[in-house]
């Protein structure tokens, strides 16, 4: 009897759905932006060169806010966290979207640095719903929280499609119109999460340093994966719009290209989990580098629809494999004192990374085309190929020992 109260006490699978009908929303909110936002940039740029500044700027900000973000939600709690950063970005979003109208380039600019702050607390709803997972369940409710991402493969690309010209002729304002009322509805569910704040004896609690935990071999490879399975997908999709633009193909085609991206980033999330849980974080990484491998080839290939559609395909699902990967192996480097630091400093080096990526985005595809685009690959994935080689050595020996 007391087992079964204590079972439906447990906020664990609550959490999860809440967490992942949030994380539906931020990525529906995040495709649609995704479809838009660089060709909003193009047509209100005087520099075309500089059509994707604004995406980067938003991963500079997020990039930024991810410890802030983190330290935040250990003093107040997760709930009162993500609903701040949920007013950042409706606040970004309102600003973005007059920018357009206005034709004002720097406007634009402060409104997405404003909705990448408020990506950099929905970044933690996948830490959030394992705060309070066992530890034979942690993989999977990431991973589920993940899979709310399938809804935004569908709902962000077709809302983009809808509202591309619903301030005519003031064309993508009316994403940004859309992505207002997409938070509101994420701060409303936000509000039945259950997760317990930090008691103040947790919070003098702060566990080993920072630098013991990064040393760890586990942490580097897992922020690896992370990273810059991370930077390349936010590359490759930043310059995509423009590139199809390039080649001449309608905006529609453009979003069925990034809805078929987003299907391949959140669908695997349903499995995942498992597949960590039966053969292992490092081994799946190695599988993500193979999609990603797979998806520049794909891409070296041609320009027509079908091509881009699936090199975006392999992507996502690489990225999903290194991203699930890499955050399902840093959950075994920390203890309950040390998450806050730990997800912060594993965030922070993730969207530095993206941030990174998406500035160079841009002025690769603009001066130098898609074959460096999907070049630029390379680098970055044999990194990631060689770490977990290296883990895997440091285990054996270890073993030997």
């Amino acid at each position: 009897m007391s087992n079964a109260v204590t079972t439906r006490r447990d906020p664990t699978h609550r959490n999860v759905f809440l967490l992942a009908a949030c994380q539906g929303l931020a990525m529906s909110g995040s495709s649609m932006l995704a479809a838009v936002a660089a060709l909003a940039g193009y047509m209100i740029a005087d520099d075309k060169s500089l059509a994707t500044l604004p995406v980067a700027c938003q991963f500079l900000a997020t990039m930024l806010s991810t410890i802030p973000a983190s330290l935040i939600m250990r003093r107040i709690g997760r709930r009162a966290g993500f609903t701040i950063g949920q007013m950042f970005g409706m606040t970004g979003a309102a600003i973005a979207g007059y920018a357009i109208y206005d034709i004002n380039f720097p406007l634009f600019i402060a409104g997405s640095f404003c909705i990448g702050v408020h990506n950099a607390f929905w970044q933690y709803y996948r830490f959030a719903a394992a705060d309070t997972a066992s530890e034979a369940f942690r993989a999977r409710s990431i991973s589920y929280v993940l899979a709310g991402g399938i809804v935004a493969a569908i709902v962000g690309p077709e809302v983009a499609k809808l509202t591309v010209d619903l301030f005519e002729p003031v064309k993508f304002a009316g994403s940004y119109a859309a992505f207002v009322i997409i938070v509101l509805i994420a701060i409303s569910v936000l509000q039945f999460i259950e997760i317990p704040t930090a008691t103040a004896s947790e919070r003098r609690d702060s566990g080993r340093p920072l630098g013991e935990i990064a040393r760890q071999p586990k942490f580097a490879v897992a922020v690896l994966s992370s990273m810059l399975g991370y930077a390349v997908m936010a590359m490759v999709m930043t310059a995509t719009p423009l590139a199809m633009a390039v080649c001449g193909h309608a905006f529609n085609d453009t979003a069925f290209v990034i809805e078929w991206h987003m299907l391949g980033m959140f669908a695997p999330s349903f499995f995942m989990g498992h597949l960590i849980s039966r053969f292992g974080a490092l081994n799946i990484i190695m599988i993500g580098v193979g999609l990603m491998i797979a998806s520049l080839l794909t891409g070296l290939s041609g320009i027509s629809v079908v091509q881009f559609w699936g090199a975006l395909v392999l992507l996502g699902l690489g990225w999903n494999c290194m991203f699930v990967g890499g955050t399902s192996l840093l959950t075994e480097t920390y203890r309950p004192a040390e998450r806050a630091k730990a997800q912060a400093l594993n965030d922070f080096l993730v969207f530095t990374a993206v941030a990174i990526g998406s500035f160079s985005s841009g002025a690769i595809q603009h001066q130098l085309g898609w074959d460096w685009i999907n070049l630029a690959m390379v680098p970055p994935m044999l990194v990631v190929f060689l770490a977990v080689i290296w883990l895997r050595y440091m285990r054996r020996q270890s073993a030997a020992a």
